[in-house]
C-alpha cells in the first residue's frame, strides 16, 4: 500500500477510491457519545485482499462487504478490512459500525477534526481531521458525495455540508439529515452541534448565518456583507459552486476560522466589525472556489487554496472602498511584499515542505504571484483566467504545473512571459520584486 500525499503519512489509501459516504450517526451532547454507521460505496483501484479505512480514537465494532461479515484488524492509523480477491474496476459496499468519543487527531500544525465546544461541537479537519469523526480514505483527492444523518438532543441544532433534506422530532431528540451532492474531500466534510438560530441573507444564491440567538450578527459586525460578498465574487471567479452558503458562528472563542465546503466556522471573537475579521470572511468564503470546488491535488499545492483566498481580500478591501475608504490591491500587495521582504526564504512557493505549508511565505506570496499574473496580463485576461480554472477543475483536483500551463495557454501572445513571471514566484526561493498594475 502507497500513501498518495508525502505531507501527510500514514493516511489514505492508493488501492481504492470511494464514491459515495452515507453516514448516520447518534450523537450524545453532554457525554460526546458517537455510534455511527458508515457505508462507504467503494471502486477498487488496484488488485487487493484488503483495504485500509482512516479512523482515529473511535473503536470499530464491526464490517460487512457488500452485505456479509468481513475480518479486519487495526493498523497504524485506521483499519484493515478484508474485501476477499479484489480486481480493479470492481464495486462494492463497505459497511462499518463505529463507536466512541471523538476527540481531535495531532498533526505538525496542532490538532484537527471534532472538537467539544462549551455546549455542543464543532468539526474542523485540515488536514489530518477527518478520520477523528468518520472512516474514511483520508486523501484529498479522492472525493466523493455525501448523505450526513445525525440523530441528537432535541434543543441542538445540527449543520452539515450541502443541503438540509430532512428535520423532524422524534421524542426527546431530533433527526437531521443533510446531502451533499458535488464530490468532496474527506477533510472538507464537517458537522456543528449547537444551539443556534439561522438568518437569512441577501444574496443571489441561499446564504444564511448561523448563530447562538445571543451573538449579534448582521448590521455592525464582521458579517454584515456576507451576502454582498457571495455576489460580488462569484462576478470575478465565476458561479458560487455549491446550492447555499451557511457561516457558522460557535458561542466558543477560536484560534482561527476554518471553511469547509458549503459552509466555514468562526468563533464568536471574529464576529467585531473590524477589518481583521471582515478580510477573514471573504477569505472564507473565497475557499469555496479554491480549495473546496478546485483541490490542490497534493497539499504541497496549498498555495492554489490560500494564495487565492488571501488574494481575495485584497480585492474585497479594494471593491468596498467604493463606499468606505481603505487600501486598494496595490496598496495591499505591497503592504505585504514590504513583510515578506523581512522573512527568510528558504522554501519555494510550489514546495513549502510540510512543516511551513501554512506560513505567511506561502499565503502572502501566493496572493503575490497571482498580483503578479494581472500585472503581466491585465485585468480582462486575468479575471478570465480565473474563470476558466474553476470551470476546467470544479469537482476535482489540480497541480500547480496544471495552473501554470493553463495561464501560459490563455495568455496568447504574453505565454512565454506568464511562464517566465510564474516560474520566478514560484520556483525561485528569493522574493521577486513588487508587481505593479498598469
Amino acid at each position: 500500500m502507497t500513501h498518495p500525499d508525502p505531507y501527510l503519512r500514514g493516511h489514505g489509501d492508493t488501492r481504492y477510491r470511494v464514491h459515495h459516504y452515507d453516514l448516520q450517526l447518534t450523537y450524545a451532547v453532554v457525554t460526546n457519545r458517537l455510534d455511527e454507521r458508515a457505508r462507504l460505496h467503494v471502486e477498487v483501484v488496484e488488485p487487493t485482499h484488503h483495504l485500509k479505512v482512516d479512523l482515529r480514537g473511535l473503536q470499530l465494532g464491526g464490517a460487512t462487504v457488500d452485505g456479509a461479515p468481513a475480518r479486519y484488524r487495526r493498523t497504524s492509523g485506521g483499519w484493515s478490512v478484508a474485501v476477499g480477491d479484489r480486481r480493479a474496476g470492481e464495486r462494492l459496499v463497505l459497511e462499518l459500525k463505529v463507536s466512541g468519543k471523538p476527540r481531535p487527531v495531532p498533526g505538525t500544525h496542532g490538532e484537527a477534526g471534532w472538537e467539544e465546544l462549551t455546549d455542543g461541537s464543532m468539526v474542523g479537519s485540515q488536514p489530518q481531521g477527518a478520520p477523528s469523526w468518520f472512516p474514511c480514505n483520508n486523501d484529498a483527492a479522492d472525493k466523493a458525495t455525501y448523505r450526513i444523518e445525525v440523530l441528537t438532543d432535541a434543543h441542538y441544532q445540527v449543520v452539515a455540508n450541502g443541503t438540509r433534506t430532512v428535520c423532524e422530532r422524534q421524542g426527546r431528540r431530533t433527526r437531521w439529515v443533510y446531502e451533499m451532492d458535488r464530490p468532496m474531500s474527506p477533510y472538507l466534510a464537517t458537522l456543528q452541534v449547537g444551539r443556534y438560530v439561522e438568518t437569512p441573507c441577501d444574496a443571489s444564491v441561499p446564504v444564511s448565518i448561523v448563530h447562538p440567538p445571543t451573538v449579534r450578527v448582521g448590521e455592525g459586525t464582521s458579517l454584515e456583507h456576507q451576502g454582498r460578498m457571495v455576489d460580488f465574487l462569484s462576478g470575478l471567479f465565476g458561479p458560487y459552486p455549491f446550492a447555499q452558503y451557511r457561516a457558522v458562528v460557535v458561542d466558543d472563542d477560536l484560534e482561527i476560522p476554518l471553511e469547509a465546503q458549503g459552509l466555514s466556522t468562526f468563533g464568536r471573537n471574529y464576529v467585531e466589525a473590524v477589518w481583521e475579521n471582515e478580510r477573514l470572511v471573504a477569505h472564507e468564503l473565497a475557499h469555496q472556489w479554491f480549495g473546496n470546488a478546485v483541490t490542490g491535488e497534493l497539499l504541497r499545492d496549498i498555495w492554489l487554496h490560500e494564495g487565492f483566498a488571501c488574494y481575495a481580500e485584497w480585492l474585497w478591501s479594494d471593491h468596498r472602498r467604493t463606499w468606505e475608504p481603505g487600501p486598494s490591491v496595490q496598496e495591499q500587495a505591497a503592504r505585504h511584499h514590504a513583510e515578506l521582504e523581512d522573512l527568510p526564504a528558504g522554501v519555494t512557493l510550489a514546495a513549502p515542505t510540510m512543516r511551513r505549508m501554512f506560513d505567511d511565505w506561502v499565503y502572502k506570496r501566493g496572493a503575490l504571484t497571482l498580483h503578479a499574473l494581472r500585472a503581466v496580463v491585465g485585468d480582462e485576461t486575468f479575471f478570465d483566467l480565473l474563470r476558466t480554472w474553476v470551470q476546467a477543475h470544479s469537482g476535482g483536483t489540480a497541480s500547480t504545473a496544471q495552473f501554470v500551463a493553463h495561464c501560459v495557454q490563455g495568455s496568447g501572445a504574453q505565454g512565454a512571459l506568464v511562464e517566465q513571471t510564474l516560474h520566478a514566484w514560484l520556483h525561485e526561493p528569493q522574493l521577486p520584486p513588487l508587481p505593479e498594475l498598469a
